[in-house]
């Protein structure tokens, strides 16, 4: 066979490529993904935790007050300062071996003031009517929002039935419109966070959770070698001092000085001119500084193996999961959940959100900011009527108030004349 043409290592190099992705997409799998569309409350199950006291709030089924589109919804948490539980079974995966995608997105209609907007992964059997925030999780990921100071953005992993939260600071988007959180995690234990797309952070299991001891350690027993030499730079010992340098006076008699017309050498003594900082006097002479030729560099205490470290190739691998579950606490209610999805295909769910931002981000942003200009409005015309009835009670005020004391001048304009009269 002989050698291929130009056009015929391009049509087979791109054939190769549209090969491999039709055998990724072939192989990669969705194991739950739920856009809140008809029969959903059949999927999920609305949970009675704190129901008996009066603390468990519900969901509608709605795409909120603005949207880019009103028949794209999801589920919104309803009545204010309450518990939010709701839980779906998925069939039971393991990530062992395989990539971890986790996403959905959010949308903080409400002044949340404080509260959550998380979903969880849940392993082993779970009581759906019961799920609540002590049923046990394998992962926790999403926003958290309390006042101005706490904008959390929370990611906690289940390892040998113990939570671990990231040691990262993460922050979670603040507006009222819809954004997308995916968490992608890789059987090397590495994992990405991306918010509409945009990674935000990245990094590896081994060094941002304390779950494992770390693998290097400081030797802090280990002491600087004697011959080290840390200095950058050191005096030349070929520069000489100039001759005469030692003898240059700091200050010299100002020149410019007169002696006054008024000074009498008998009584005020010999005039002498003020000193003045001599120009050409340079301080003490000291050796000019040149590169040492011995520098080593700083001495940093070295890094040695932990000895209490002990790798675990499976860090990465959560218990099989079979549910996914909302269990929130919000001050003000009207958070909207939607596009749940979990699978293993990071390309399959960057896909969704280019497509689920490019058809309604634009929309919703118009939404929101006539719903905005619409709220503005009212609330200027609540405070011109709170003006105008405080400026007519302020008047019946004074009107009452004219009328007391017109009423007192003349009571006390009789009592004068009744007293008048007795004393008559």
């Amino acid at each position: 066979m002989g050698e291929l043409t130009a056009k015929q290592s391009l049509l087979l190099f791109v054939f190769l490529f549209l090969h491999s992705l039709l055998f990724d997409f072939a192989f990669s799998e969705i194991f739950f993904e739920e856009r809140f569309e008809d029969g959903w409350k059949s999927r999920w199950v609305l949970s009675d935790w704190k129901r008996s006291e009066g603390k468990a709030g519900t969901f509608k089924h709605t795409a909120g007050k603005w949207s880019g589109d009103p028949d794209d919804k999801g589920i919104q948490t309803y009545n204010d300062a309450k518990h939010y539980t709701i839980s779906a079974k998925i069939p039971e995966f393991s990530n062992k071996n395989r990539t971890l995608v986790v996403q959905y997105s959010i949308k903080f209609e409400q002044d949340i003031e404080c509260g959550g907007g998380y979903i969880k992964l849940l392993s082993g059997y779970v009581n759906q009517k019961k799920f609540g925030g002590d049923t046990p999780y394998s992962l926790m990921f999403g926003p958290d929002i309390c006042g101005s100071q706490t904008k959390k953005l929370h990611l906690i992993l289940s390892y040998q039935g113990q939570n671990y939260p990231i040691k990262k600071d993460l922050e979670c988007e603040t507006d009222k419109l819809t954004h997308f959180y995916t968490f992608i995690l890789r059987p090397d234990a590495s994992y990405s966070i991306l918010v509409d797309n945009r990674e935000r952070e990245s990094g590896s299991m081994y060094t941002d959770w304390d779950i494992l001891p770390p693998r290097k350690i400081k030797d802090f027993k280990a002491k600087k070698p004697v011959d080290w030499d840390d200095r950058e730079y050191i005096d030349d010992p070929n520069d000489v001092k100039p001759e005469g340098y030692d003898s240059i006076p700091a200050e010299i008699p100002d020149p410019k000085a007169k002696e006054p017309d008024d000074w009498d050498d008998e009584e005020d003594g010999i005039w002498k001119p003020p000193k003045i900082p001599n120009p050409a006097y340079k301080g003490p002479w000291k050796r000019k500084k040149i590169k040492n030729p011995n520098y080593k560099g700083k001495w940093k205490t070295p890094w040695i193996d932990n000895p209490e470290f002990e790798d675990d190739p499976d860090l990465y691998v959560l218990k099989p999961i079979k549910y996914v579950g909302i269990e929130v606490w919000q001050v003000k209610a009207g958070s909207v959940f939607d596009n749940v999805l979990i699978g293993d295909d990071p390309l399959y769910a960057r896909q969704v959100v280019e497509d689920m931002l490019a058809k309604n981000r634009g929309a919703e942003k118009e939404a929101f900011e006539e719903a905005e200009k619409e709220r503005r409005a009212r609330e200027e015309e609540e405070a011109k009527r709170a003006r105008k009835e405080g400026e007519r009670r302020r008047k019946e005020r004074d009107h009452r108030y004219g009328d007391r004391m017109k009423y007192r001048r003349r009571h006390d304009h009789r009592d004068y004349l009744d007293d008048y009269h007795d004393e008559l």
